[in-house]
C-alpha cells in the first residue's frame, strides 16, 4: 500500500523567529575627489530621529521614526514597516570623521565626510628602498 506524505510549506507559515529591531536601509556611495558622499535612505525620518556615530574606522548611522499610538489600534502586521533604521558602514582611517556635515530632506540623510590630508597627498612611489 503506498502513502503519499507531502511536506510541510514552512514558507507559508509565520516563522516563530522574532523580527530584528532595525532594518538596514538603501544607501549610495559617491567618491568625490576632496570628501565621500553617502545618501541614505529612510523614509518616514525627521532630523530629530537620526543619529550618527563613529568607533574607529566605522561608521554607525541610526535613524528612528515616530511611533504614533493611533486610538483605534489594531494589529496589522505593521511592525515590519514601521522598524527602525541601522546602517553600519567600515570607511576606514582616511577620512576626517570630526568635520561631518549631515542633512535630511524628506527622507533623504545625505552625508559629507572629508577626506582626511594624508587622502589628499599623492599615493607613495611603488618602489622605495627601506634599506
Amino acid at each position: 500500500m503506498h502513502t503519499i506524505i507531502h511536506r510541510l510549506d514552512h514558507s507559508r507559515f509565520p516563522s516563530a523567529e522574532p523580527t530584528p529591531a532595525h532594518r538596514a536601509p538603501h544607501y549610495d556611495c559617491m567618491d568625490l575627489p576632496s570628501a565621500l558622499k553617502l545618501t541614505v535612505y529612510v523614509p518616514g525620518v525627521d532630523a530629530s530621529g537620526v543619529e550618527i556615530t563613529t568607533q574607529g574606522p566605522d561608521l554607525f548611522v541610526t535613524a528612528r521614526k515616530p511611533h504614533h499610538v493611533r486610538v483605534n489600534w489594531q494589529a496589522l502586521h505593521l511592525e515590519g514597516a514601521q522598524r527602525d533604521y541601522q546602517l553600519k558602514l567600515r570607511l576606514g582611517l582616511g577620512f576626517d570623521y570630526e568635520a561631518l556635515e549631515a542633512s535630511v530632506t524628506r527622507g533623504v540623510l545625505t552625508i559629507v565626510l572629508p577626506k582626511s590630508r594624508l587622502a589628499h597627498a599623492s599615493p607613495p612611489d611603488r618602489h622605495r628602498q627601506v634599506a
